[in-house]
């Protein structure tokens, strides 16, 4: 039997909109009338789905427990099911002869497959079905160049953001829902432990435990704690890993605990009321530009994370690492220290200050010119905020394969950007403890302290931390000189 207007409930369909404040899809549902069904599906079945990494996973977890406490105290549930999206969600909405249901878009090829599906079967059966924009500033098809082309530029692209209305201002979250009842016929729930998305044998989650506060509460925390301490120097420090001055919301827009309206609109009041300089809210609000950007990127091209965005760099004669290599590049044993700090600042925190993510990127691509996909897949796995839009077009760019990339022969010597970025040596001194008590004259490049220094300061190469694994100077002419070649055969 169709359900009728108003008939039964609503569902709201949450996904990577893991809140309540400026959640458009949970508002239409409140304002409906109707009593709720907030529902949430992990989905490792559907076609094309990419399974998400161990980081991630642990997120997830913390995110959607700290979601249905804060759906709970207002009087709503949150219900999670395990499996197809495609079936599951259809069959609760006919089992509550639901009246409506409401979600929040996404953008990869295989979400949006599932969407368009489970929206044509709700639309059958007779359901109100309503998608909104709740993740970006932006719909990815809105911003076309004068050619009605999409853009490949990113300056340009900013710029068309620019130039659009105003996202406006965020709203806030509902004060008091109306829970419905589970559906007697309904697929059966599951607790939210049953879907094993911690580490247990063994727990390497400590770090991140210590590292962050997953939810809503403490994306707002982080944003509030942001525009105390750190967006007043943003501009002119935020490539700085010794300094905290970058905002670490990514992880929280990733999993939609803040909106990005949301942090936009907050940097715009501090600007406006003078607690933060124009110049650096300009910047945080590019920052989050970058991000629309690659949204904007893996609409168009649904297989970024897999192919190179610039098809000559199919001919790219890429090498594989040995296992010695990638190994040390993953766990941190390069011998190059400000490579090591980020990669051991990742596996320890699942996260990585973004300038260094850069350098140990390149390192991985030019200095042993390994295909960026090796990166791109760990990244993945060891991000919490591993998103599919921004990972996939951030390995590109540093590979040079992708848009508005860094051409492939700015290779970044990891010494060089130490010196700059870690003058003092502040941000290896703390992922590694090894070096600390180097002066800050050999901090970056161990391998040149004279004998007595290290001796001095307790120090053994390569018994405390090792040599170098490759040659920075010789590796970087190898890459120009492949890159060169590609370039002849293309």
């Amino acid at each position: 039997m169709k359900a009728t207007a108003q008939s039964g409930p609503a569902i709201v369909w949450l996904r990577d909109d893991l809140r309540l404040a400026d959640q458009p899809a949970l508002a239409a549902a409140a304002a409906s009338g109707s009593p709720i069904l907030c529902i949430y599906v992990f989905d490792e079945e559907s076609p094309g789905l990419r399974p998400l990494g161990g980081a991630s996973r642990w997120w997830l977890h913390h995110s959607l427990a700290a979601l249905a406490a804060s759906l709970e105290a207002i009087g709503g549930r949150l219900d999670i099911l395990h499996g197809r999206a495609g079936e599951l969600v259809p069959a609760v909405a006919r089992a509550a002869g639901a009246a409506c249901a409401f979600w929040t878009r996404r953008y990869e090829a295989a979400t949006i497959a599932i969407d368009t599906d489970v929206k044509a079967q709700l639309a059958a059966d007779g359901l109100r079905v309503e998608s909104f924009n709740g993740q970006l500033l932006f719909e990815p098809w809105t911003i076309r160049t004068k050619m009605g082309e999409y853009y490949r530029v990113f300056t340009p692209f900013w710029r068309s953001c620019l130039a659009l209305p105003d996202p406006g201002q965020p709203t806030p979250a509902p004060r008091k829902l109306m829970g419905a009842d589970w559906p007697v016929h309904a697929p059966a729930r599951v607790d939210l432990d049953q879907l094993g998305l911690l580490p247990t044998k063994p727990d390497w989650a400590s770090g991140l435990r210590a590292a962050w506060t997953p939810g809503e509460a403490g994306a707002v925390a982080r944003l509030a704690g942001f525009l105390d301490d750190g967006i007043a120097v943003y501009a002119s420090h935020r490539d700085r890993p010794d300094i905290p001055a970058t905002s670490r919301l990514s992880p929280h827009l990733r999993f939609g605990e803040i909106s990005a309206r949301q942090a936009l609109a907050a940097a715009r009041h501090a600007g406006d009321s003078g607690k933060a300089p124009p110049r650096d809210v300009e910047k945080f609000a590019a920052e989050l530009g970058w991000r629309e950007f690659s949204y904007h990127l893996l609409f168009h091209n649904p297989d970024l994370a897999r192919k190179n965005f610039q098809p000559r760099f199919d001919a790219f004669p890429w090498r594989t690492p040995s296992s010695e290599e990638l190994t040390a590049w993953r766990m941190g044993r390069t011998g190059y220290p400000i490579v090591d700090a980020g990669m051991r600042e990742l596996w320890r925190t699942g996260t990585m200050h973004n300038r260094v993510r850069m350098i140990a990127a390149s390192f991985l691509v030019k200095d042993f010119m390994a295909d960026w996909r090796l990166g791109e897949d760990w990244f993945w796995d060891t991000l919490c905020d591993a998103d599919p839009a921004s990972n996939a077009a951030s390995w590109q760019w540093v590979a040079g394969s992708g848009a508005d990339a860094a051409p492939y022969f700015r290779v970044f010597n990891p010494i060089l950007q130490g010196l700059k970025f870690d003058p003092s040596g502040a941000y290896v001194r703390t992922h590694v403890p090894e070096l600390a008590a180097l002066p800050d004259e050999w901090i970056h490049k161990p391998w040149e302290a004279p004998p007595l220094v290290l001796k001095a300061v307790g120090v053994a190469l390569p018994r405390d931390y090792p040599l170098p694994i490759v040659d920075h100077g010789k590796a970087r002419d190898r890459a120009l000189a492949a890159f060169g070649e590609m370039k002849s055969a293309t």
